[in-house]
């Protein structure tokens, strides 16, 4: 199999700009330092066009095949952002900013993009127009709705859009991806109880909200078993709960928070719909007010079928055809690249990382020998997509 010549040979570089990313995470729309690293290095590679400030901090190359005959245009696109985490992995490379790692690999995604970006401008070995977009604010911030508001695809229109990520526990040099939702919507949901507080020794001269909204919990439990087809998949999660600041004061409100995830738009509005009507329901029987607040952060992540197939030909070309899984099951995690597939036909394909520690978990860290599979399937992707023999 292969790796690409021209990636063997650059492989030292990439894994130290990986590594200085990885010392200098970047929170959110607030990646100046790594924005500013990528656009310096795809200047230098002579990408023809380089765009900073898309999206509050996104950047966006462009690079030009040796012919356009095709008039074709496919996007890459990688994040850039870290989490609000503190590392604990030890390694050489470890972050320098106290409470924040690359946790999630961005720094590994990021890397492997601007390592293909480097190849195709220097090879122009393909017809039409590839444009690389380096995203911030994965991390809960929409950083690639941010893109598209700012005008991603009318400035630079693509006729696909292709991502990747990593994957702890599929081996180093294995692809996996599914057609379809492969990613759950994000969602989060802020319920009020409120009572009329008071003495605790008086609890008949108050409205006491905490047994309101132990019902409203225990409830909720039942809107994924007992309302939602069991071939569907959905959560509803209530992950905190404050009332109050004395031991002997019955407070006036009760505030619950959590998140609710779903492989379908429908489950996800009749969840919406419903949990309010419990909550309301509930509370004004109890003679309290109960209200949700319904915050939709990410939609459901699908992936196209005809782009699916696509990508997995181009993971084929480089890992084999034993080391391609095309059923990969769903996941309710979430991802942003959703906003972008919901503008523009892609997939998102995920690249193995190996027996690491979980996304999102203080030990984890990107494994480098990804960057050389992660580089060669960006540069086998363009050339299957826009070949130069179509021209």
């Amino acid at each position: 199999m292969a790796v690409e010549n021209w990636v063997a040979k650059e492989i030292d570089a990439l894994v130290a700009f990986r590594h200085d990313l990885h010392r200098h995470p970047e929170l959110l729309y607030d990646v100046h330092r790594t924005a500013a690293k990528v656009a310096e290095a795809l200047r230098a590679a002579g990408v023809d066009e380089v765009h900073e400030g898309i999206g509050r901090t996104g950047v966006v190359g462009v690079i030009r095949g040796q012919t356009n005959l095709s008039r074709r245009t496919i996007g890459l696109r990688a994040d850039m952002d870290a989490l609000p985490i503190a590392e604990e992995t030890g390694a050489a490379w470890t972050s320098t900013v106290p409470g924040k790692m690359h946790a999630c690999g961005h720094d590994g995604h990021t890397t492997m993009l601007l390592g293909a970006a480097r190849h195709l401008a220097e090879s122009r070995a393909f017809d039409g127009t590839v444009v690389v977009i380096f995203q911030p604010a994965e991390e809960g911030g929409a950083g690639a709705r941010a893109m598209i508001e700012d005008g991603l695809f009318t400035r630079w229109p693509c006729d696909e859009v292709y991502g990747m990520h990593n994957r702890p526990g599929l081996e180093v040099g294995r692809f996996a991806i599914a057609p379809g939702a492969i990613m759950g919507s994000v969602d989060e949901v802020r319920i009020t109880i409120s009572g009329r507080g008071g003495h605790a020794g008086r609890p008949h001269a108050t409205l006491d909200p905490l047994p309101v909204a132990a019902a409203v919990i225990q409830s909720v439990q039942t809107l994924c078993s007992r309302t939602i087809d069991p071939i569907d998949s959905a959560t509803v999660s209530l992950c905190t709960i404050h009332a109050g600041d004395a031991f002997n004061v019955i407070p006036r409100d009760v505030t619950i928070t959590g998140t609710v995830r779903t492989l379908r738009e429908e489950v996800r509005d009749h969840i919406e719909a419903r949990l309010t009507q419990m909550v309301e329901g509930i509370a004004a029987g109890c003679g309290a007010v109960g209200r949700v607040d319904y915050i939709r952060h990410y939609p459901v992540t699908v992936n196209h079928a005809a782009e699916t197939e696509k990508a997995a030909a181009a993971a084929r070309a480089v890992a084999g055809e034993g080391n391609v899984t095309t059923d990969m099951p769903p996941t309710l995690g979430g991802e942003d690249f959703s906003f972008m597939l919901n503008e523009v036909p892609g997939a998102l394909i995920n690249i193995g990382n190996g027996p690491s520690a979980g996304l999102h978990h203080p030990e984890y860290d990107f494994d480098d020998e990804a960057i050389g599979w992660g580089c060669s399937y960006w540069i086998s992707l363009v050339r299957q997509r826009l070949p130069l023999s179509a021209a």
